[in-house]
């Protein structure tokens, strides 16, 4: 019976990854834990042999200065009574117990709890083995595609990969093999629950570990990345061995590294570039492909003015502003580019407002005649004379019967001149 035990100990080890340890110190807590269901049998323990399976029933008290709990403590004259030397923290054995005292309802007991045992450290065995897998890579089955994600089956556990990670060029079927970057590792009832992304600037750097040997081998260092997962990205790299060019590395010989890099990635355009420490030639290696005139930094604001070619204005933006909008996630510069044209004529209106503002204007005099005989100089200030006082109205009445008198004699005189 002890070798049957081992063998299915040595069995579930195989199966559940489980160690021999820990199933041991499973079935006996599992056992422990049956006999305590009985009033009075609270301090009764169980050890198991690893090598023979054989079972060993006991009863044991804790050593302590004052007694809380007699069921489970005991003071140290107490235990020095039952072993001579016991101190504090000791636990001291008081009976053995035969085996027979086991009856079926304690192995009924003992065995829902061993399996519940063994379920837990079987989750917690395979939490622990893919815990230590976040930030790198794992390849999985598609097992189910649902409206909010897509499963992934990983072996001992299931990884899902939300729509939010997933780039919008690829379409999955049940079946394919896909690899995709760890991002966090859950407990759970049923389970640890790994979260996957395709989608994550991660996955991007562990592709070209993978493909790039140098990258792998740490002579060529993956400094910084852009990426909008499904459009474009941009990866600034840097050599640490002298002679060693990290972009040649980087993009293969005729483009075979990189070219694996965008098949993973469905077609994923990604520019490569060589990073720099001076912040000007870095924010112009990262608007390539477009050609840079100048570049001004300015440290206080974090801010890099850039001037490119006329023709170079629109490739230099991008589409949608994409490719100026990764250059400054790459470099961390906030990036104003303007054109030549755009640069020459703003320097024109600028001149000429200063030449404008520093003329300065040349007073105006006035010619004056000579003076002939007898006039005076005029005086400079203008004086200002006061108006006449107008003449106090007349009374409407008085001006009506005066005019009706002067009008009547005038006719009088008219018609007299006319009779005579």
């Amino acid at each position: 019976m002890s070798r049957d035990f081992v063998g299915a100990l040595l069995q579930l080890n195989a199966e559940k990854g489980v160690s021999r340890e820990q199933l041991i110190r499973t079935v006996e807590d599992a056992i422990q834990s049956a006999y305590r269901r009985t009033p009075g049998d609270e301090d009764i323990h169980v050890r198991i042999d690893a090598e023979s399976g054989k079972v060993r029933v006991f009863r044991a008290r804790d050593v302590v200065d004052e007694v809380e709990d007699p069921t489970t403590q005991m003071t140290v004259a107490e235990a020095q009574a039952v072993q001579a030397g016991a101190q504090v923290g000791d636990l001291v054995e008081t009976e053995q117990l035969d085996q027979e005292a086991f009856g079926r309802i304690h192995a009924q007991t003992a065995k829902q709890v061993v399996l519940q045992r063994l379920h837990e450290a079987e989750r917690n065995v395979v939490f622990d083995q893919y815990a230590s897998r976040e930030g790198e890579l794992i390849t999985g089955t598609v097992s189910r595609v649902e409206p909010r994600a897509i499963i992934l089956d990983v072996g001992k556990a299931e990884a899902i990969l939300a729509t939010t990670e997933q780039s919008p060029l690829e379409h999955y079927r049940i079946g394919q093999n896909v690899k995709a970057f760890v991002l966090e590792v859950r407990r759970s009832a049923k389970g640890p629950q790994i979260y996957v992304s395709r989608t994550h600037k991660g996955f991007l750097r562990r592709l070209f570990e993978l493909e790039v040997p140098e990258i792998h081998g740490g002579t060529v260092e993956i400094k910084a990345i852009a990426r909008e997962a499904g459009s474009r990205s941009k990866v600034a790299v840097a050599s640490r061995q002298q002679g060693l060019d990290p972009v040649g590395a980087t993009v293969g010989q005729r483009g075979a590294r990189v070219q694996a890099v965008v098949a993973e990635l469905g077609g994923e355009k990604i520019d490569v570039i060589e990073w720099s420490e001076d912040a000007s030639t870095f924010v112009a290696k990262a608007l390539s492909p477009a050609q840079v005139i100048e570049v001004r930094i300015d440290e206080e604001h974090r801010i890099a003015n850039v001037v490119v070619p006329e023709r170079m204005l629109s490739l230099a933006i991008g589409r949608e502003g994409q490719n100026a909008r990764l250059a400054a996630k790459l470099t961390g510069w906030r990036i104003d580019i303007r054109s030549d044209v755009s640069v020459a004529e703003a320097a024109k209106v600028e001149a000429a407002q200063v030449a404008a503002a520093t003329a300065e204007p040349e007073p105006a005099v006035a010619a004056e005649a000579p003076l002939g005989p007898g006039e005076a100089v005029a005086p400079t200030s203008s004086s200002v004379t006061e108006p006449e006082a107008p003449a106090p109205p007349k009374r409407r009445k008085a001006a009506r019967k005066k005019e009706s008198t002067e009008s009547a004699v005038d006719s009088t005189a008219i018609a007299g001149e006319v009779s005579s």
